[in-house]
């Protein structure tokens, strides 16, 4: 009763009597209660005191340790046109299988006999690199005969002016005689004539040594003309020497003329016969690109390019392959302000999607159904999504990952940081501070020194 009225019932009425009362106004329910919260507080003080292992959590996915054992896309190098597949998808193939068989679609490689004629060109070509190099081997025999044919006659010149120099110095020296002649025959007249002046000499004397005078003055002019001949042969021969220089100069300067014209179209020729290997050899190389082979061993995952008769251009994906043989690794990002806490080879708690797990992010060794693993690589560049990227791989020394683990899957990793009460935790918690900065070498370091 609220005991509103004037008539107040617990005074005239006795409720020590009643079994409801002794239950209501009892005092035992408050003391159980404060000793529970007491127990509590002492319970939350303790708990404020344990240790807690802080962590930087992320989110990313199941991936390969390498990028060659990544899911990867097959491309054609050439455009072309589907001709015949030879795999479903899923099937196994080994490295070097035929996945499908395609056709050309460019006009100027539908020739099935290109190789072939292209060969053919490339032989007629190498016909005429022998013919020019014949050619010039002719060419020089020519220059070598030119050669010593101008020798020879620059020889035979040379003879002959060095006999014309010494018939000019005969021919001088004749000459000299006639003159000496001459005025011994000129004082025998003049002599003779003073004698048949004064009657001692005849007159026929004098005629006599006058006939001889002329027969000197005749022989002077002779050996004068052929003193003079002779330095005309000295000339003429000087004259030949430089014609049949000139001459030979013209027909060897001519045959080399030839012969360079001869290499140059011989390396022109070689040019177009290597010209024409290489196209052959690029020929025999797109013939086999007409077979797409698989480029490791692995699993067909999709057909991309599906149907017969479709067309697609270079460099276009046309069916999608997993590799066989790979090492698992999780791919997961970092916020950008938890990176300096990541280092490599610090310990990651992974939790995969699929498997069942019971995580204490503050207590890994309480947890349940998480893996272990070990940074691999930090990315230094940040990603699209505004995180940095961390490779994560199996840690060998503790239980292997799951076997039905598959790329592409979901994975939730916790990095493991420093141990440190749980009042601070929530302190920093409150507060938006970020995790203690942590070296995963100063725990050795600080055992090195306790030793």
């Amino acid at each position: 009763m609220l005991n509103i009225s004037n008539n107040q019932l617990n005074k005239k009425v006795s409720l020590e009597s009643y079994k409801a009362y002794s239950k209501a106004f009892t005092l035992k329910h408050n003391k159980f209660f404060n000793r529970f919260l007491g127990v509590f507080a002492l319970i939350v003080i303790i708990i404020l005191f344990l240790p807690w292992t802080q962590n930087v959590n992320g989110n990313g996915y199941v991936t390969t340790l390498t990028p060659d054992q990544r899911p990867q896309t097959i491309q054609s190098a050439i455009p072309g046109r589907i001709e015949k597949w030879y795999v479903r998808e899923g099937d196994y193939v080994a490295k070097g299988d035929t996945i499908l068989f395609i056709s050309e679609i460019k006009n100027e490689y539908q020739d099935p006999l290109l190789i072939q004629r292209t060969d053919q060109q490339r032989n007629a070509k190498s016909r005429s690199v022998t013919s020019y190099q014949e050619k010039v081997k002719a060419l020089e025999n020519q220059l070598t005969a030119i050669t010593e044919e101008r020798k020879l006659k620059l020889s035979q010149v040379k003879n002959k002016l060095r006999q014309a120099r010494l018939e000019v110095k005969s021919d001088s020296i004749d000459f000299q005689a006639a003159k000496t002649n001459i005025s011994i025959a000129q004082k025998q007249y003049d002599r003779t004539a003073v004698l048949q002046e004064e009657g001692l000499k005849p007159m026929t004397a004098v005629e006599v040594k006058r006939l001889k005078l002329q027969e000197t003055q005749a022989k002077l002019i002779s050996q004068e003309n052929k003193l003079l001949t002779s330095r005309n042969k000295v000339i003429n021969a000087q004259l030949e020497i430089s014609r049949i220089s000139a001459e030979y100069a013209d027909k060897i300067a001519k045959s080399r003329s030839e012969r360079f014209t001869a290499e140059s179209n011989q390396f022109e020729a070689e040019a177009q016969v290597a010209k024409l290997e290489n196209q052959s050899a690029n020929y025999t190389i797109r013939n086999n690109m007409h077979y797409i082979t698989a480029p490791q061993n692995g699993y067909i995952n999709k057909a991309i390019k599906e149907g017969l008769g479709e067309t697609f251009k270079e460099g276009e994906k046309l069916v999608g392959i997993m590799p066989a043989d790979y090492h698992l690794a999780v791919e997961t990002f970092v916020n950008p302000i938890d990176l300096p806490l990541i280092h490599i080879g610090e310990s990651i708690r992974i939790q995969f999607d699929g498997w069942p797990a019971i995580f204490f992010s503050g207590w890994p060794n309480a947890s349940f159904g998480t893996y272990a693993g070990k940074v691999v690589a930090i990315e230094t560049f940040i990603s699209e999504n505004g995180k940095f990227r961390i490779l994560v791989s199996p840690d060998e020394t503790d239980n292997e990952w799951p076997k039905n683990l598959r790329v592409g899957s979901g994975a939730y990793t916790i990095a493991l940081l420093k141990d440190v009460p749980i009042w601070y935790e929530l302190w920093r918690q409150l507060n938006g501070f970020p995790p203690n900065y942590y070296a995963p070498f100063q725990k050795e370091t600080n055992d090195k020194k306790e030793k």
